[in-house]
């Protein structure tokens, strides 16, 4: 069969490599298979039960969500009967969902538990448009998700098959409201086409058939994993679904998934983890770890001597061996993307035998741009790949990364003003600064907003530098700052955990709270002399001067973080205009 719309996939899965486990859920303890038919059967069941409630094509069902099998299934039984699907963070505010509601005028919500189903409930007055709430558990204030599921029904059923055969590809099947630094979120305009090009694109990027395994754990609602889902859908890549962020060690040595996505953030705690371990090795062993971990900062695309490939050989048996068996043993590919990676990082993964691969996209653009490929040695460190197919990109004078393809948005919903300013054409302006490296692999220097001028009219490229300071095991996170000022600065985030382990290991008294941390001058010079190394690698316009230590950790929750763990740098300047004013005087 020919799939041309979204809800097209489980019956081309079902016909091309039906799973018994195209999906799975701990649940109590055990994992729980919904085979591709089950799947299949489920979206019917909740189409019918939203026809059943009124639900017109158009119409704006939000999903609000950890990761599971019945956000997918309820996902597509939205789809197939023409209404748009609204994914919702679950982290974000309660005056964020009430915006978004009204802004897109959504009728009924589904929730994944209690907590979600409250923050809800305060808002509904607010929404007047909102008229049912519904849960995947059992909770107070919300109907229980199984009361949308109708058995088969004749009319109903007809009614589903005259939806679905009404739908185009052009036509709009989500709103992504992106997390944004700066400003309310902005609903993103997603058709079966924008979707489905990208997972057609990036199937031959996948290195694994339909016999592997996938673990989930990046939010569903952000459209890096949701599109993710739909390619392992398409190519019959089982999903395991993770218990939650606090679970992830255990599921990967539990699932021994093959291919699972992650963003920068995470590989930095995992590597900081690692290197905890090996700080706590003693006499040879610890000598053999630094060694591995310094071979595998050499790593290099195009290969070394056979000297380098011997030691290789020894290290991945003795030490590299032990970290791929902490990810399951199978893992062939980790997509990595929302942010850059750390080159250094990326070199000492590949040369451990654990493949990240570095890729490139927007909300606005489905979501890929480009990625790397191992296959053929396309991997290029530093730079996120190579284009898609279908997809091209060219650098605008002022070094703006523009992309047109099938796979760009239909534009801002209720915002013609905003798609204006970021549409010239058919090409979208992404906001990133970057060039290509070779002629082949597109690399991202900045953020064209991010970028700012000292006083003394030089420029600052601030993510540049946070990347490389980030290197850093007691840096947590940075913001560098300075606009209109005499020099570059920065708030740090101190690596607590990290910093907590290392004291303890040179017998250093450090406090225990992130308060005594920031305090302690012990940790001031030592972070100092952090900075001062990392400072070397940028001109002396560019290097940070000075720093405070922030007393308080930055997250999504706290609202200093996107959901993809980037700073939101307006509200982290705000919190902490103490730390500006103490810097600035």
């Amino acid at each position: 069969m020919e799939v041309k719309r979204l809800f097209d996939i489980p019956q081309y899965q079902l016909e091309k490599f039906p799973q018994e486990d195209a999906f799975c859920d701990k649940v109590n303890g055990k994992w729980v298979k919904t085979s591709t038919q089950s799947y299949i059967d489920q979206t019917n069941e909740i189409s019918r039960g939203l026809l059943k409630l009124g639900i017109q094509p158009g119409d704006k069902i939000a999903l609000i969500s950890n990761n599971r099998s019945e956000w997918n299934i309820c996902d597509m039984g939205i789809q197939q009967i023409g209404a748009i699907g609204v994914p919702v963070y679950p982290t974000i505010s309660e005056d964020t969902y009430a915006y978004i509601f009204n802004d897109a005028s959504v009728k009924l919500c589904i929730v994944s538990d209690q907590e979600l189903a409250d923050k809800v409930n305060k808002i509904i007055d607010q929404v007047p448009t909102l008229t049912e709430l519904y849960s995947f558990v059992p909770v107070n204030g919300a109907k229980l998700w199984t009361e949308l599921k109708l058995e088969a029904n004749a009319e109903l059923d007809a009614e589903i098959e005259k939806r679905k055969a009404a739908i185009a590809e052009d036509d709009l099947v989500t709103l992504i409201y992106t997390s944004g630094t700066t400003g309310n979120p902005k609903g993103v305009m997603l058709s079966h086409k924008n979707l489905l090009s990208n997972v057609v694109s990036c199937e031959e990027r996948l290195p694994v058939g339909s016999d592997a395994i996938s673990l989930s754990f990046l939010p569903v609602c952000h459209v890096y994993e949701r599109m993710l889902l739909y390619l392992y859908q398409y190519t019959g890549v089982s999903v395991y679904f993770a218990e939650s962020l606090e679970t992830i060690g255990d599921n990967l040595k539990e699932v021994k998934p093959n291919v699972f996505t992650a963003v920068p953030r995470l590989l930095e705690k995992v590597f900081d983890k690692i290197i905890a371990k090996g700080e706590a090795l003693t006499g040879i062993k610890k000598k053999l770890f630094f060694w591995a971990v310094a071979l595998g900062e050499e790593w290099e695309v195009t290969g070394k001597s056979g000297w380098y490939k011997f030691k290789l050989k020894i290290a991945r048996k003795l030490i590299f061996s032990k970290w791929q068996e902490a990810l399951g043993g199978n893992v062939e590919t980790i997509a990595c993307g929302s942010a850059a990676l750390q080159p250094r990082l990326a070199r000492i993964f590949l040369a451990a035998g654990i493949p990240v691969m570095e890729g490139y996209g927007l909300t606005e653009t489905s979501p890929v741009i480009s990625v790397n490929w191992e296959k053929g040695n396309n991997v290029c460190i530093g730079t996120t790949g190579l284009v898609i197919k279908g997809v091209e990109v060219k650098i605008a004078e002022d070094g703006e990364i523009l992309v047109k393809g099938p796979n760009v948005m239909q534009g801002y919903y209720n915002m013609p003003e905003e798609t204006a300013k970021v549409m010239t054409g058919e090409w979208f302006h992404t906001g990133d600064i970057g060039t290509m490296v070779d002629g082949r692999f597109l690399k991202i220097t900045d953020r064209k907003k991010e970028i700012f001028k000292t006083s003394g009219g030089k420029y600052i490229a601030p993510q540049v530098m946070e990347n490389k300071f980030k290197e850093s095991r007691f840096i947590e996170q940075i913001m560098v700052i300075g606009e209109n000022q005499k020099m570059p600065a920065a708030f740090i985030v101190p690596a607590v955990e990290y910093i907590l382990e290392w004291a303890k290991q040179n017998g250093h008294n450090v406090g225990q709270t992130q308060t005594e941390i920031c305090t302690n001058q012990l940790i001031i010079d030592t972070i100092q002399q952090e900075i001062d190394k990392y400072n070397q690698e940028f001109g002396q316009w560019e290097q940070i001067k000075r720093f405070e230590l922030t007393d308080c950790q930055w997250t999504p929750e706290t609202g200093e973080l996107t959901p993809t763990m980037k700073p939101k740098r307006k509200v982290v300047m705000e919190r902490h205009k103490d730390l500006f004013d103490r810097i600035y005087g």
